[in-house]
């Protein structure tokens, strides 16, 4: 008798059930080493990216021209760097300026700082330390020191646009009439004092030669009554001091209208020279004996290059 169960052809109830269970159950396949690492790859590869995106740009190696880009250009950064600087005091219009200034640099550089600084253009300038500054000789050369006075004399171009050209042709008309005259040495108010003869100990004379201002007062000299009279440049003050032995007139430079001179006859290494102090020629004072080599000096210090004298 056979046993009891499905009839032939049927399936029993649940064996479908089982078979997928056994087929989901199933142990996963072996995977084999070439597999494993490709597949580590890629997942590190996935990581990388995800942070690189966070990461900050790699910075500049030194000497790159990009980062150098970001270097200040302020003053101190350059050329200055290294240099022996030395403290300058600048006056020009009464004002004062401090600067640290290369001691190896040139009269013409010193120029250009002080047109960054004052607006007055190089061509307008007239640099004194003891004497005009030679525009070709370093500050060392003409032995400047730390804390010296440089006095700078001249005006902007505005200034002297604003000139009064009808006045300038008046003074040359008036000058051109002088010429006319008679030498100044020959009139008689002159000639008393000239007949003097020259002084003993007036400074030596170099005629044909221009010669910067002496750091000593020049000295020796007469004035109108026949008095001995010494001229000292204050150039840190912007004055001319005019002595004699009764008293020492300090006159600042700015309030001369004008200088004239004339070679003294039979004596042109000497030069009879006046300041006008006033409006007129009254107001002239008179220096007799004057040294050539500085006329132009005495010149270029009271009234300025760019003036008409």
């Amino acid at each position: 008798m056979a046993a009891a169960g499905a009839p032939d052809g049927m399936e029993e109830p649940g064996m479908d059930t089982e078979a997928e269970t056994v087929a989901t159950e199933a142990p996963p396949r072996p995977v084999n080493c070439l597999e494993a690492e490709a597949a580590a790859g890629a997942a590190a590869e996935d990581s990388g990216v995800a942070r690189g995106s966070l990461q900050p740009a790699p910075a500049q190696p030194p000497g790159d021209p990009a980062a150098q880009a970001s270097v200040s250009n302020g003053e101190d950064a350059g050329g200055g760097a290294g240099r022996e600087l030395v403290d300058l005091k600048i006056i020009w219009n009464k004002t004062k300026h401090d600067v640290k200034f290369p001691l190896d640099s040139t009269g013409s550089e010193l120029k250009q700082k002080i047109h960054s600084i004052t607006g007055l253009p190089p061509a307008m300038q007239k640099v004194m330390y003891k004497g005009l500054v030679p525009e070709d000789k370093t500050l060392r050369e003409i032995k400047v020191t730390s804390g010296a006075k440089i006095m700078v004399v001249g005006s902007t171009i505005n200034d002297v646009l604003a000139v009064n050209t009808p006045k300038d042709a008046a003074q040359q008309d008036a000058k051109a009439e002088e010429n006319k005259k008679e030498p100044l040495c020959r009139q008689k108010q002159h000639r008393k004092v000239l007949d003097k003869g020259k002084p003993e100990d007036v400074m030596p004379s170099v005629k044909g030669a221009q010669e910067r201002l002496p750091t000593v007062p020049l000295s020796g000299m007469y004035n109108k009554s026949g008095g001995k009279v010494r001229l000292t440049f204050k150039l840190e003050q912007d004055q001319l001091w005019i002595g004699t032995k009764e008293r020492t007139e300090k006159l600042p430079m700015g309030s001369i209208k004008n200088v004239v001179s004339e070679p003294i006859e039979g004596h042109e290494d000497y030069h009879m020279m006046a300041f006008q102090l006033g409006p007129t020629e009254a107001s002239y004072y008179w220096v007799y004996w004057v040294p050539t080599q500085y006329v132009d000096a005495i010149k270029d210090t009271v009234l300025g290059k760019w003036q008409y004298f």
